[in-house]
């Protein structure tokens, strides 16, 4: 049967004796925390980095900075690369996710839908056509594809603007100097690859242990009620999201709900308003704990954060990062990263062995 660690044993069971003897619940008007110290979470999964993932890495880089090699004087075949504009229509009339224009496609690399039946698929009906060529090509949708298109038949308008190849540099130095910023050797760059990785990791297992904390805290939060205006706000803030996200598909949110998400609108409310109130409950838990303990950001803690989170989500204007997620929002999220980051150090990880 599975033990926990003799360590991780012991470290529980005298920090819960500490918790026992200084330690109280803390309470408002909507939550109860029962305990938030020594909170026990498993021991966050470590990486295993892999001579197999640097090369794969190594080799797709290589391969990024590839010279095309244009095909003129023959069609194109499997394995070659095509720049297309398609239209796709169903009966005549186009479909929504059926176009696209200075599409970059490899023959051959399945991306698109597949032979069925009588029917070829959408990149072998490519094969054999000319740079420059207008042509129409049928195709069928599997029958498990999205509910609206599933087993239809689709007529697609290729325009093929170009053929090519892809010739892949070799590993060396002098690629190195050229693609990497600090790495002058194959060697170094294989380190700088590892590192990469390494990092990577490193914040999986740190995120991976937030969240566990999270939930460990959660677990000791007895919920009395939510506060309205907390609740509506949130729920207008997922709301706008959703919107946002189906306007990026061109569909209103209830057909992005039943199309993309594959889910009916009351499933999808009830969800929502589940995240929501956990998201309330445990925002209230934040805040009493944050005031036991004096964790209030202080201003530089604060923006030191918000330039974090702004980087993260690939903005350089911090103020522009501000403007848009709103500063209710941030100084919410920063403390919330504070009091998690509290707990993670107060917080006891145990370990699972398969000894007997």
């Amino acid at each position: 049967m599975k033990k926990r660690a003799a360590a991780a044993v012991i470290a529980a069971v005298m920090t819960a004796g500490m918790i026992a003897g200084c330690s109280s619940e803390l309470s408002n008007e909507y939550v109860t925390v029962k305990q938030y110290k020594g909170l026990e979470v498993p021991m966050a999964s470590a990486t295993e980095i892999t001579d197999e993932q640097i090369e794969s890495a190594i080799q797709a880089n290589l391969e990024s900075t590839a010279e095309k090699q244009p095909v003129t004087d023959r069609g194109a075949e499997n394995g070659d690369w095509v720049n297309i504009d398609y239209t796709g229509t169903v009966d005549g009339v186009a479909f929504d996710g059926g176009s696209a224009q200075a599409q970059e496609i490899q023959l051959g690399s399945a991306g698109f839908i597949q032979a069925n039946g009588e029917y070829g698929g959408f990149e072998e009906q490519i094969e054999g056509h000319q740079a420059g060529e207008e042509f129409d090509i049928t195709v069928k949708f599997p029958d498990d594809y999205y509910p609206d298109m599933a087993g239809k038949v689709a007529d697609f308008h290729i325009v093929l603007h170009e053929i090519y190849t892809k010739q892949t540099p070799e590993l060396t130095d002098e690629w190195v100097k050229e693609n990497s910023e600090t790495a002058q050797t194959v060697d170094e760059y294989r380190e700088e690859i590892r590192k990469q990785y390494e990092d990577e990791a490193k914040e999986s297992e740190e995120a991976q242990l937030k969240g566990s904390v999270q939930t460990a805290l959660m677990d000791q939060v007895e919920v009395k009620g939510y506060p309205e205006d907390e609740m509506e706000e949130l729920t207008a803030q997922m709301n706008d999201y959703y919107e946002q996200l189906a306007g990026l598909y061109g569909v209103e949110v209830s057909e992005f709900i039943t199309t993309y998400m594959q889910m009916t609108e009351e499933d999808f409310n009830s969800q929502v308003q589940e995240a929501v109130q956990q998201q309330v409950a445990l925002d209230q838990a934040v805040s009493l704990i944050a005031e036991k303990e004096n964790l209030e950001p202080s201003d530089e803690e604060y923006e030191k954060r918000v330039a974090e989170y702004a980087e993260q989500a690939g903005m350089d204007d911090v103020d522009a990062y501000k403007e848009q997620v709103g500063e209710d929002v941030l100084r919410k999220d920063v403390l919330r990263g504070v009091v998690t980051d509290y707990l993670v150090d107060e917080c006891v990880q145990v370990e699972d062995s398969d000894s007997e």
